[in-house]
This record gives C-alpha cells, sequence and structure tokens, in this order.
C-alpha cells in the first residue's frame, strides 16, 4: 500500500525538510507555497491581525512501511527548537489508492505490487 504524507512547514524550513528527505532515501517530493492558518487563527501584531501566513506544502508518495520513517523525518527537519513552536505546521497523511504516469497514460501497477 501506497501513502500520501502532505506536510505544510514553514518556508524557511522548506530546504531543511527537503535536504533531510534527500538524505534518507526520499527524494520524490512535490512543493507548493500557499497560505493559510491554524488554531490561533492568524497572529496579531499591534493593531493588524494577519490571518493568512505564509507556509510551504511538500507531498511525497511513500510504501507504507517507510510512512513513520518519514513522518519522523520531517517533524524533526521542520521543528522550531528543541520543543517546537506554534505554526511549526501539520502533517497529513492518506492511502494512495492508484497512481498514473501521464507521460505514457499507463496506469501504475497495483499499489500493492509497487509497494511490494
Amino acid at each position: 500500500m501506497m501513502i500520501m504524507v502532505r506536510a505544510i512547514v514553514r518556508p524557511e524550513k522548506s530546504d531543511d525538510v527537503l535536504a533531510a528527505l534527500m538524505a534518507a532515501g526520499f527524494p520524490a517530493v512535490t512543493k507548493m507555497s500557499v497560505a493559510g492558518r491554524g488554531k490561533q487563527r492568524g497572529i496579531k501584531i499591534g493593531e493588524i491581525t494577519y490571518d493568512e501566513i505564509p507556509k510551504t506544502l511538500l507531498i511525497s508518495v511513500v510504501k507504507a512501511s517507510e510512512k513513520q520513517f518519514v513522518i519522523d523525518t520531517i517533524m524533526e527537519a521542520a521543528r522550531t527548537g528543541a520543543k517546537g513552536a506554534f505554526g511549526d505546521g501539520k502533517i497529513f497523511v492518506t492511502p494512495v489508492e492508484e497512481v498514473y504516469t501521464i507521460s505514457s497514460g499507463v496506469k501504475e501497477p497495483d499499489v500493492e505490487e509497487a509497494a511490494a
């Protein structure tokens, strides 16, 4: 089974996360600039409230057996300081049902077979 790991991290931490994933043997990552807010509802500085905070979204598809290692790698690289801080981000994990290669139009072998 394949798993999609989506990590929303601070933009200044994205290069650290990408380098950690590369060093760990997971070079395939999609990176996007995004904006949003978490439970803290943005950030207030003086009289101004910023409710859309810049973040970076990193997406990778890995074997289910490698999921926890990838999550731990992302958390270690994305965390601010030893204990972390509000706004360090979130990781979302979902199953991948099918995979297609656009250039050839071919459906990849069953996800279970591809992960074996």
